[in-house]
């Protein structure tokens, strides 16, 4: 059991928090506020963030705090960093579609050591305090189990791409190899990251820098908690630089991965 007033459990309360803002104004009208190479927050991106933020700072005033939307407050060297992407999947939402999810994760000296990432429509919330990874839906918990079954590979294919033109990640859907052995999905939200951990993927693959990112710090301790096999695409160990990630239910679903990442390399 993950003990009550837990960094864990406070990801969880925020991320929850999050959600419900998400769900909640979905399907309304929503002011857009362009960002630069055309990306662009909307209302409920700013919402669900000040909600999340209003919970973090209630329960640990003294952390600092990196928003997708608001930026960094506190040290630049702090040792407690709370890393919040409060709705991942902006575009997916404002086309109203529900393939989003809600990041808060803590990054401390020694790693990330609780995130969460929550569901708004699915009802659920991933979690972990950096040794156990759960699922709570429901008002109960329950084990993630990483499953290579599904054959199913979410390959990101949003920029930046800082390993072009040595690899692209879109490449990857045209190798013999992908076709023989996975099937891709493009679902364009780091949810699908949490459902690595869960089952629901075989894989996750980006490129992409992913140091101290509010997009991607959550599911990387979500699957390395439930035992998975996480690194950069070429192997590396993960958050060490603009190395992208390969997270992957098992060894074997891995190493064809890596390979194949390999074969796109001159």
């Amino acid at each position: 059991m993950i003990a009550p007033g837990s960094d864990a459990r406070l990801a969880r309360t925020a991320a929850q928090a999050g959600a419900d803002v998400v769900r909640g104004m979905y399907g309304g009208p929503l002011d857009r506020f362009d960002k630069s190479g055309g990306d662009f927050a909307t209302a409920a991106d700013l919402a669900a963030e000040k909600a999340i933020l209003d919970v973090l700072r209630a329960a640990r005033p003294g952390d600092a705090v990196t928003g997708e939307e608001g930026g960094s407050s506190g040290a630049a060297g702090a040792p407690r960093r709370w890393l919040v992407d409060p709705l991942c999947g902006t575009l997916n939402y404002a086309v109203r579609n529900m393939l989003v999810g809600v990041n808060v994760a803590l990054r401390e000296e020694a790693g990330i050591t609780a995130a969460a990432t929550a569901d708004p429509f699915g009802g659920e919330v991933f979690w972990t305090d950096g040794q156990r990874a759960l699922v709570h839906r429901e008002g109960a918990d329950e084990e993630l189990a990483p499953s290579p079954q599904s054959r199913l590979v979410d390959v990101n294919l949003d920029p930046p791409f800082p390993n072009a033109p040595g690899f692209r990640a879109v490449r990857l859907l045209g190798d013999p190899g992908f076709g023989r052995l996975f099937r891709p999905r493009v679902v364009s939200t780091t949810l699908a990251v949490a459902w690595v951990a869960s089952g629901r993927r075989a894989a996750y693959v980006t490129d992409g820098d992913l140091r101290d990112s509010v997009h991607f710090a959550a599911g990387i301790a979500l699957c390395r908690a439930a035992g998975c096999v996480v690194t950069g695409i070429h192997g590396q160990p993960a958050h060490t630089g603009a190395g992208g990630l390969i997270a992957a239910a098992d060894a074997e679903t891995h190493a064809a991965l890596l390979e194949m990442v390999k074969r796109q390399m001159p």
